[in-house]
């Protein structure tokens, strides 16, 4: 499964818009059923209306019925590999703590828990997934 989540997340990286940083992502999400859901950056002119990969991936898994989640593969064009950024964590978190992210960038690659990247998830009360 571990070629086919790069597989997907090397497309999306293709298709990738990012005119402004020239920092393209991509981004494939496995869901516990097994699909696998693709995002991309999409960059805007006012910067503040850019969406990441990673949220365009669970924004459309969601719209999918897909809401539990396994791994998460991003890919980057230049080095070293990026974790999530904090919004993305954040929105990640949101369906549990025990997402397995990597993170590829040529040939170096690093893996982390959504856990270990953000071990103090904002939280409402409400019903709780993962390894809170």
């Amino acid at each position: 499964m571990a070629d086919r989540l790069i597989d997907v997340a090397r497309q999306a990286l293709a298709r990738a818009h990012a005119p402004y940083s020239g920092f393209r992502v991509g981004a494939a999400l496995e869901a516990a059923d097994g699909r696998i859901f693709s995002g991309c950056n999409v960059e805007n002119a006012s910067y503040g209306l850019t969406v990441c990969a990673e949220r365009v991936a669970v924004v459309t898994a969601i719209a999918a019925g897909a809401t539990e989640f396994r791994r998460l593969l991003i890919m980057t064009e230049a080095g070293p590999p990026a974790a999530p950024c904090g919004a993305c964590r954040q929105v990640l978190a949101e369906f549990g703590t025990d997402l397995q992210i990597e993170s590829r960038s040529g040939m170096e690659e690093r893996r982390w828990s959504l856990g270990e990247l953000l071990p103090d998830a904002f939280r409402l009360d409400g019903p709780r997934r993962g390894s809170e």
